[in-house]
């Protein structure tokens, strides 16, 4: 099929209402994982179509097969009324399906009009053109994007907006979006989605992957669930109450995160802060401060003492020094000045392995980048800081590595077709619950860093990685908590401190009535 004139909107299909694309009973399987079972939905111009189900649902399978990725083992797609097996993403997006993954595709040392053109710019690139029609572009979308900036130095948020732009670039009938919310603060939500209602009311179609109910009532034509591979329902999002999509993705009541979390950390005993085990404090931070190149304070003199048993929660809208803190305590960049100590030892200058090795779990923010290796197993993931307890004579017992990881892939509920798989194919739910699992089995285990550790996850996922972080606390680990989500940290935290440009501005304990004063906080007023 041709370029993007072959793809003008069919304004009279969309008038009546048939579908763009239709799937008729497809399935797919990976090995043992039936990822898909007889899938049969359709997907209209004008239309905000959203996918909801937990973490390896099926949900970003079965974007990747519209898109070309994978092909499906049965069952047929019509795309424009014609039949739809496209042989791969080029092809999909040269016929006018354009998606936006999960993690970004862009090159950071490259300006944003660089990015936008490569792989389409023939010859040479007419960078005042382009970025001409790149602005025309965001300014039709309200996307608010410089043409001229580096794409390393954008915020999370702008760097989405740039993915988004790129597809919309290829003037497409359909855009797909996987979970494009997942790293998005909250401030730079909203925005999003209004972008997403607007390029669905230019006459195209949309399909939007998202975990967060809050999104679906706000931009949602239509909704459909999927659980275990399975459709369970699609209905038009208008008349639809929240607790029915809650209960057909989970497959049982649950009236609210907050309420589900509440009962299921109610029975977890609360460890005694002080003098429990051998340590006085897990952690300790001594007016740590980070400065970037540009000299510029990106944290201010950060002090805190978590005692053993102790939940700290840190709150604070995204690129407030969180980042530079998690890196800090990770052993993945020093401190421009301060200290701070890991059980009694102190650990500011000690390299990762070392930091590890002295009883610290880290669940950082960015697990693709620094949390695993997505070509290597899952097994492999889960014991990569102790494949030296399966290795004989320079030899990996790869027998006994897959059996210890089938009993953490059970204790943690990582959902996978087995331990030998990549790491790269499971769903990002499982993915975090397989880091979150490998960094509470350490040995000995005193501190917990958790950055973001529910980024991207469904309803009963959260819960079951705020259940493991606080039974890890009633064992008397000391747990940072860091999370741009309120609610999560009211109910997961004994007491939160609030950063503001780099800065403890408060400190308050972790109940609903503070709620308001801790967003206060977070926004810079005392």
């Amino acid at each position: 099929m041709g370029a993007a004139a072959d793809i003008t909107i069919d304004t009279a299909r969309a008038a009546e209402g048939r579908p763009l694309l239709a799937l008729e009973g497809v399935s797919k399987r990976f090995g043992k994982l039936q990822a898909l079972s007889e899938i049969s939905l359709d997907f209209k111009a004008g239309e905000v179509h959203c996918l909801l189900g937990e973490n390896g649902a099926g949900k970003s399978t079965l974007c990747n097969l519209i898109f070309g990725s994978h092909a499906p083992d049965t069952g047929l797609m019509r795309f424009q009324g014609r039949e739809w097996s496209p042989s791969g993403p080029a092809e999909a997006l040269q016929s006018g399906i354009a998606m936006v993954h999960q993690h970004f595709s862009v090159v950071p040392r490259m300006s944003v009009v660089e990015n936008l053109m490569l792989g389409q710019a023939r010859g040479r690139l007419r960078h005042r053109e382009q970025a001409a029609l790149i602005r025309a572009m965001t300014a039709k979308f309200g996307l608010d994007v410089n043409p001229d900036a580096i794409v390393g130095e954008l915020s999370v948020g702008e760097r989405q907006r740039v993915e988004i732009v790129k597809c919309l670039m290829r003037e497409p009938r359909l855009l797909v979006l996987d979970e494009p919310t997942a790293v998005l603060p909250p401030e730079e939500i909203g925005a999003l989605l209004d972008i997403v209602r607007r390029v669905a009311d230019d006459g195209r179609a949309v399909i939007l992957v998202t975990h967060k109910l809050a999104e679906i009532a706000k931009v949602a034509d239509r909704v459909s669930v999927l659980r275990g591979g399975k459709l369970v329902t699609s209905l038009p999002m208008q008349g639809t109450q929240m607790g029915d999509l809650v209960r057909a993705m989970v497959g049982r009541e649950v009236t609210s995160l907050e309420s589900a979390l509440a009962s299921s950390l109610a029975g977890i005993a609360r460890a005694e802060k002080q003098g429990d085990g051998p340590h006085k404090y897990a952690l300790v931070c001594d007016g740590i401060t980070v400065r970037d190149a540009g000299g510029a304070v990106r944290l201010d003199n950060f002090t805190l003492e978590i005692a053993p048993g102790e939940v700290v929660g840190l709150a604070g809208v995204e690129g407030n020094g969180q980042t530079e803190l998690g890196r800090v305590l990770a052993g993945l960049s020093p401190p421009t000045s301060g200290r701070f100590f890991i059980g009694e030892a102190e650990m500011t200058h000690a390299s990762a392995a070392q930091i590890t090795a002295q009883g610290a779990g880290i669940v950082p923010e960015d697990r693709h980048a620094v949390a695993c290796v997505t070509g290597m197993s899952l097994a492999e993931n889960i014991f990569l800081n102790k494949l030296g307890q399966f290795t004989r004579f320079g030899l990996l017992n790869r027998t006994a590595l897959t059996e210890a990881a089938k009993g953490l892939m059970q204790d943690y509920d990582v959902r996978a077709a087995g331990p030998e798989i990549a790491f790269g194919s499971l769903s990002g739910g499982n993915q975090q619950k397989a880091v979150l699992g490998r960094e509470l089995t350490l040995d000995p285990l005193v501190f917990l860093l958790a950055a973001q550790p529910t980024r991207g996850l469904d309803i009963g996922a959260v819960e079951a990685v705020y259940r493991q972080i606080r039974l890890a606390a009633s064992r008397g680990v000391g747990v940072l908590l860091i999370s741009s989500e309120l609610d999560e940290l009211i109910a997961a935290s004994d007491r939160i401190l609030v950063l503001y440009r780099g800065k403890v501005v408060g400190e308050k304990p972790a109940r609903p009535d503070q709620r308001e004063a801790i967003g206060a906080l977070m926004s810079g007023h005392a």
